[in-house]
């Protein structure tokens, strides 16, 4: 039975923990705080810009492969992570790690199940649960840790089986446990950036939605200001049934009748400017590259081969991050068939750059280096 489950807990011995949860008793530091999620799932759906650049990290990170000192368990290691359950809807170790990375710089923490069958000697499948619904606690040595969820009706109950669990942390500060999201410091200026596209939004309502002022000045003559507000409603009548008929309508009216679109004096505010050094801050915080996420900024070519170079370094930062998760899935597997070799992840390259540059630049070292043997042979 899984420590994870979608299910309500039936009674409160159940040790589960739900993918989904709306309970009170939570309190506000109670592991990873669930408010703090829902602020970064609702900053990912409202600035697409970060939900796209997030997704294309998680892509970009790449994938591997799983090498096992003894050959002879390598067909069934292969075998398992390309068949094994994760969650409902999804198969393979590649899914469960994409999603494990998912919520590691989403949330700055990310926690799964390795799930094992009735019979205590397979691995059933694995399992991505969700980060608010755990605790983690010191144990007995400084790395020995304990896995604590609670209930609806609040009691805390202790995981029995650690091992089980896999818990990884972004860049947690000096003596805590609990790491950091990604986006750490960007509400504020999304919420900036969220509000000037609010109001750009209402200034084009204002100006595609036309609105019109349509005045009657009537003359100096007696009977002409007599008859004014008749002919003010018979204009104003006009006026309606030609905006509102669907067909195009000639206006005739007699007198001094002025006409003119609500603001059209005046002109929309330009917004490129602040909007993208608010975009510049985004963007240097999720170390994306502009042109990955369709920002066409003035950008040389040597530029970009820089911004190509950072990006790879971040994906390599990610990969030592998910490397112990895919060992330990791995490990675990063997183990329960009576395997006690070690295993090797192997990422597969990262491919950036131009495959003629990668290549010239091979040449030039190649050169170089034979170079410097001829000068060394000459001296002797």
């Amino acid at each position: 039975m899984g420590l994870f489950t979608r299910d309500k807990p039936k009674s409160d011995n159940g040790i589960m923990i739900q993918s989904e949860r709306t309970s009170s008793f939570i309190p506000y530091n109670f592991g990873n705080d669930i408010y703090e999620k829902n602020l970064y799932d609702g900053l990912r759906f409202a600035v697409p810009v970060i939900d796209a650049a997030l997704c294309k990290i998680v892509r970009l990170t790449g994938g591997y492969s799983v090498i096992c000192n003894d050959g002879s368990m390598q067909e069934q290691l292969d075998r398992f992570i390309e068949n094994v359950p994760v969650g409902i809807s999804s198969k393979s170790l590649q899914s469960f790690t994409d999603m494990f990375l998912d919520s590691l710089i989403t949330y700055g923490n990310a926690v799964g199940e390795i799930v094992i069958d009735d019979s205590g000697s397979q691995i059933a499948g694995l399992f991505n649960g969700n980060v608010c619904n755990l605790e983690v606690r010191n144990g007995s040595s400084p790395f020995e840790r304990n896995f604590f969820i609670r209930n609806d009706n609040g009691s805390e109950i202790m995981l029995p089986y650690p091992e089980r669990i896999i818990f990884s942390a972004l860049n947690p500060p000096d003596g805590q446990i609990y790491g950091r999201s990604v986006l750490r410091g960007l509400p504020a200026l999304s919420s900036i950036l969220m509000r000037i596209y609010e109001c750009i939004g209402q200034n084009y309502d204002r100006v595609g939605n036309v609105r019109y002022a349509v005045t009657y000045k009537p003359s100096g003559d007696i009977a002409d200001r007599n008859m004014a507000k008749e002919r003010a409603m018979q204009i104003a009548s006009e006026w309606s049934s030609g905006m509102s008929g669907g067909s195009v309508k000639d206006f005739i009216a007699v007198g001094d009748v002025d006409i003119k679109v609500i603001g059209a004096e005046n002109q929309l505010i330009d917004t490129n400017i602040p909007v993208r050094q608010l975009l510049e801050q985004l963007v240097s915080k999720l170390s994306i590259p502009p042109f990955l996420l369709g920002l066409n900024w003035s950008s040389t070519e040597r530029m970009s081969s820089q911004q190509a170079d950072i990006l790879t370094s971040e994906l390599e930062y990610y990969r030592r991050l998910i490397t112990p998760v895919i060992k330990q899935v791995a490990s675990a597997f063997l183990r329960l068939n009576g395997c006690c070799s070690e295993v090797t992840v192997v990422w597969d390259n990262i491919n950036l750059q131009d495959e003629v540059e990668l290549a010239d630049a091979r040449l030039k070292n190649a050169q170089a280096e034979e170079i410097e043997i001829r000068n060394a042979k000459n001296k002797i």
